[in-house]
Formats: structure tokens, C-alpha cells, sequence
């Protein structure tokens, strides 16, 4: 399947690029308005392309059809998993990824992002990536099938830095579990950078400053 994607380019020679996976129920117009405020003085032409999931029956909203990167089997996100469907998402978008290597973007000036469940699929293909990433965005979202990342992760991305925001009061994803998954991140070596804010499931405006000054650090390099 190739998925559909929205594309937006800062300027008219791309050099790094900004894949970007929105939450369960959304599309790739959600974080679309956020990219005139995630560029910095003299920064680099940046493609930022934000796939659409595939519409999907979702089981914990009754098997209402949605765009959902996966199946949701109940609350309890880290024991009911749906494993073969954040696989085949991370399959997918990773066919984008592919593309945009093949288009002359090295794949160390791609960063890949997601929020609530498309943060799960980009930590998913992230870290099992099997070249080196400029980067990974976790938002307000959760460590998927830990125990299998742990044995399947990359080498190539043993050094990626991650940045990870997610709400005070997120009854989505709860903050527990969000630093839980940090923690074992961490635990593994790799370098977690934690941003909460004052929110529930959503992005706060301190945020996307923090994420602007965060991507100038992985893509602002020759």
C-alpha cells in the first residue's frame, strides 16, 4: 500500500526532511500549520511530508471506521497491541522514507516524527531503521512491543537522539506510562531528551519552540 502524504517544502531545494505521523482519528493536514513556526533563521530547505493512515475499523471506538495507524484493542495500550498493524504502518512509511533516500536526501538528515499512535509507529521503524536517522519525535505517546524492539533493535540508530514531549494531564496516553517508556529507552543507551507541558493529549505552544530549536540541533549540520 502507498499511503497518501501531504507535502510541504520551506524552500526550493530540500536538503533534510521531516516525516510526520499524526494521531488516531486525524490526517496529514493536522500538524501542517506548525511548520512556518519550526523554522529558524538560515535554515536548510526542509520536506516535511505528513502521511495519511489508512481508514481502518477501530475496536475501543466501537469498530467505527477512522484513520488509524492501527487497531486500539482496549486502555490498557502496552498488553493489548496490535502488533501486525503498527508493522505493516511502519512498513509503509518507511516505503516513504526509502523514496526520499532514493531522491538524494542521506537518510542521517531525515528525522521521523509522530504523535500518540504515530509516534508509536515512528519509534517502531526508528529505532529497527537500518540506517542512521538525524533524529526521532515521541509525542504524547508510548513504547510499542518493548520486548520485541529490545531484540530487533538497529545499531545504525544506537546514537539517534529522541525527543520526547507529552502532557501533565494526558488521559489518552497517561504521563506514567509516556515516562515509563522514556525510562526504558534511556535504559537501552540512547539519548531521551523529556519535554512535558502543561496540557492533556495535545501539543502546547512551548512545545513547537522547543521541537523548532530541538531540529535545528539534528538538521542544521553539513
Amino acid at each position: 500500500m502507498k499511503l497518501e502524504t501531504v507535502t510541504v517544502e520551506t524552500g526550493a531545494a530540500p536538503s533534510r526532511c521531516v516525516i510526520w505521523l499524526h494521531g488516531l482519528g486525524a490526517d496529514g493536514h493536522d500538524f501542517e500549520p506548525i511548520v512556518p513556526q519550526l523554522k529558524w533563521p538560515e535554515a536548510p530547505d526542509v520536506r516535511y511530508i505528513f502521511p495519511h493512515a489508512p481508514v481502518q475499523p477501530v475496536t475501543i471506538n466501537g469498530g467505527m471506521q477512522m484513520r488509524a495507524w492501527y487497531d486500539i484493542l482496549g486502555l490498557d495500550l502496552e498488553s493489548r497491541v496490535d502488533e501486525g498493524g503498527i508493522r505493516a504502518s511502519a512498513g509503509h512509511v518507511q516505503a516513504i522514507l526509502d523514496e526520499q533516500i532514493e531522491k538524494g536526501i542521506s537518510s542521517d538528515r531525515i528525522v521521523l516524527a509522530g504523535f500518540s499512535q504515530g509516534g508509536a509507529v515512528a519509534l517502531m521503524l526508528g529505532l529497527t531503521y537500518p540506517k542512521p536517522l538525524a533524529g526521532i519525535i515521541a509525542l504524547s505517546t508510548y513504547l510499542p512491543l518493548s520486548e520485541r524492539l529490545e531484540d530487533e533493535r538497529s545499531t545504525e540508530n544506537a546514537n539517534t537522539p529522541i525527543f520526547w514531549g507529552h502532557g501533565r494531564v494526558d488521559p489518552v496516553v497517561a504521563y506514567g506510562l509516556g515516562e515509563m517508556s522514556a525510562a526504558r529507552l534511556r535504559g537501552w543507551g540512547y539519548t531521551v531528551g523529556w519535554h512535558d507541558y502543561p496540557v492533556a493529549h495535545g501539543v502546547h505552544p512551548q512545545e513547537i519552540a522547543d521541537l523548532r530549536d530541538w531540529l535545528k540541533s539534528c538538521l542544521d549540520r553539513p
